[in-house]
């Protein structure tokens, strides 16, 4: 499950490191508390509701921290050389980004990591109905953004997983 909780990690974090660490909280908080797992239950969700829950409680924490006001985290930033093809995903991660978080979380779980919607709305805490209609959304916000209208996508689009598609 690393490289589906890394995928997702990195989708709520936005850096790499720190959906690294993300994961490696999540592992941690998982088999410390393993005893409380129920049987017969879903593991997968179980800890992708535990890395959303350590994601979002971080994010409360960090909020009332400073920002780098003497520049130390800027100064140890680099960007990486670009290579062809790297483009139109880098593209695609800053358009992602902007969507809300929602919007990310939804795709990616249903649409990136092939949960059914009923599994990310267990792990989202949140009615099956309520994760399809933040999907239609994202789905919709997506294309706008990329400057694709989404009902041509739909027509294009059957190499897609069907949870990314208008029939999802």
């Amino acid at each position: 499950m690393m490289p589906q909780l890394r995928v997702f990690a990195r989708s709520l974090a936005h850096n790499p490191a720190t959906a690294d660490d993300l994961v490696q909280d999540t592992i941690v908080k998982t088999l410390s508390s393993i005893e409380s797992f129920r049987k017969g239950s879903n593991l997968r969700a179980w800890m992708f509701t535990i890395l959303r829950n350590t994601f979002y409680s971080d994010l409360r924490k960090h909020r009332r921290e400073v920002e780098d006001a003497d520049g130390v985290h800027a100064s140890r930033l680099a960007e990486l050389p670009r290579q062809d093809g790297a483009i139109d995903l880098e593209d695609f991660k800053r358009v992602f980004a902007r969507l809300h978080a929602d919007h990310r979380e939804v795709l990616t779980l249903v649409g990136g990591s092939g949960f059914s919607y009923e599994e990310a709305a267990e792990i989202c805490g949140c009615p099956v109905g309520t994760i399809k209609s933040r999907m239609n959304r994202a789905r919709r916000r997506l294309g706008e953004l990329m400057g694709v209208d989404v009902e041509q996508w739909n027509e294009g689009a059957a190499h897609l997983p069907q949870s990314m598609t208008a029939g999802g």
